[in-house]
């Protein structure tokens, strides 16, 4: 009872101290009239920001000015902002002395980066997300078909690795798809013995668990400010000097090299070897705010606080007859706040826009840009739902979903749906856009794919 009563209090601690984003008492209006406030299940996909990353823009925004070679005030302000960054996710990452911190557009641009940089074979799972799969491909690769479950996927891991003796292995920490977190710590350890480095893809796991690059002794992490909080177009690559030095730089250009010459250049090291032109200077600053802000925020409190909201969805979820959840592995113990379910007798995009339009819900469907992953779950090219929970999510959050789901199958849709360019939408669309936006904008999304 006693243990009951704290982990109540705990939610409901975690309730208020998790709730400073923006956007979280947006009001949305409903396709049949009124409001409500907006239900944001999509954090997987975009993280609205943390307000104190956004008090800190506007504080910081009048002294931005291009960095490293300019003389004015404003100048050194910037360029000082920037370098500090990398300090903060060396901190957010708890990066050995040495790693390296280059700045990129997302985590695709760091994965992109890096496939440049190995000197071999790299090794990757099937159930990867794009952004972890296709930049191998144009070099030597071997895709690993994954097990039935977590510790025979393992096996087969450390089999493949003494047998293939690869470079790198490239994983995602946390599924996209799935939310299942591998445990890190053991992967890194097996693809060390066979002198295999490891890239962790951490787009979903940096916002949800600390990682420790010191401790798991992992190579290489990558990951993106857009899911982590900071949605203003930053990402970051950390991890070892050699092979980040060796590497043909991640675009020819300013900034990035020591001397040119009408043949030829003298590049720089890393990181200013992969930086080259006007580097997003207000964007790698709200990261690095991020960066100081999540990473108080991350721990028992936050972990228990979404295994309580993942776990309310799943139960209510369940319970409802014609609708399943998936997974790859069952014996996966870790799980961060993602769900993926489908709804029998109704495409995915269908389900997504009725949640939108009559319950102001915002889910993501499709394949989440992990086709294969899909594929081995045995989901059609139509996909399923996704529904995503962050450092914002209420309880309320989850039941609001529950409900939402439970009237559809008892009562169905209460508004006409048509696909458009690929894409459900209600037919007719009568929500009003808001008044800032230009005139005549199409607000049909493209299709996702």
């Amino acid at each position: 009872m006693n243990s009951d009563l704290n982990r109540s209090q705990l939610v409901e601690e975690c309730d208020k101290a998790f709730a400073d984003v923006l956007g979280a008492d947006l009001t949305v209006p409903l396709v049949r009239g009124g409001e409500t406030r907006y239900v944001n299940l999509d954090h997987a996909a975009s993280t609205p920001p943390l307000r104190a990353v956004a008090d800190h823009l506007a504080l910081i925004t009048p002294h931005y000015s291009s960095i490293h070679r300019g003389a004015g005030y404003a100048s050194l302000v910037s360029t000082s902002m920037y370098e500090a960054a990398r300090d903060s996710v060396a901190r957010f990452l708890c990066a050995r002395p040495d790693d390296k911190v280059v700045f990129t557009r997302n985590t695709t641009d760091s994965l992109n980066l890096l496939s440049r940089c190995v000197p071999g074979e790299v090794l990757v799972l099937d159930v990867e997300h794009h952004a972890n799969l296709l930049p191998w491909q144009a070099g030597s690769h071997h895709v690993l078909l994954a097990a039935d479950t977590l510790a025979e996927t393992l096996a087969e891991l450390n089999r493949t690795l003494a047998e293939r003796g690869s470079a790198l292995l490239a994983i995602t920490g946390a599924s996209n798809v799935t939310g299942e977190v591998v445990p890190l710590e053991r992967i890194v350890e097996i693809a060390h013995r066979h002198g295999t480095r490891v890239v962790v893809d951490a787009a979903q796991l940096a916002p949800h668990r600390r990682i420790d690059v010191t401790r798991s002794d992992v190579d290489y992490v990558a990951f993106s400010g857009h899911k982590t909080y900071a949605p203003y177009g930053a990402g970051v690559l950390l991890g070892r000097p050699d092979w980040l030095d060796e590497a043909p730089p991640h675009l020819a250009g300013g900034g990035a090299v020591r001397e040119v010459r009408l043949d030829g250049a003298l590049w720089a090291a890393a990181p200013e070897r992969h930086e080259a032109g006007s580097p997003n200077v207000l964007g790698v600053a709200a990261l690095a705010k991020a960066c100081d802000v999540v990473g108080e925020l991350l721990g028992d409190a936050s972990a228990e606080h979404e295994a309580r909201l993942r776990e309310r969805l799943v139960n209510g979820l369940e319970r409802l007859d014609g609708v399943s959840t998936h997974r790859f592995w069952a014996d996966c113990t870790d799980v961060i706040g993602v769900v993926t379910f489908s709804v029998a007798g109704y495409d995915a995009g269908l389900v997504a826009a009725y949640l939108s339009a009559e319950h102001g819900i915002g889910v993501r469907d499709g394949r989440f840009c992990a086709h294969p992953a899909i594929t081995r779950l045995g989901l059609p090219r139509s996909g399923a739902v996704r529904a995503s929970f962050g450092l914002g999510s209420r309880l309320d959050d989850a039941d609001r979903l529950v409900a939402a789901v439970e009237q559809l199958l008892i009562e169905g849709p209460g508004w006409g749906y048509a696909q458009l360019n690929g894409r459900w939408t209600p037919a007719p669309d009568l929500r009003p856009m808001p008044e800032w936006l230009p005139v005549g904008t199409n607000a049909v999304p493209r299709l996702c794919s």
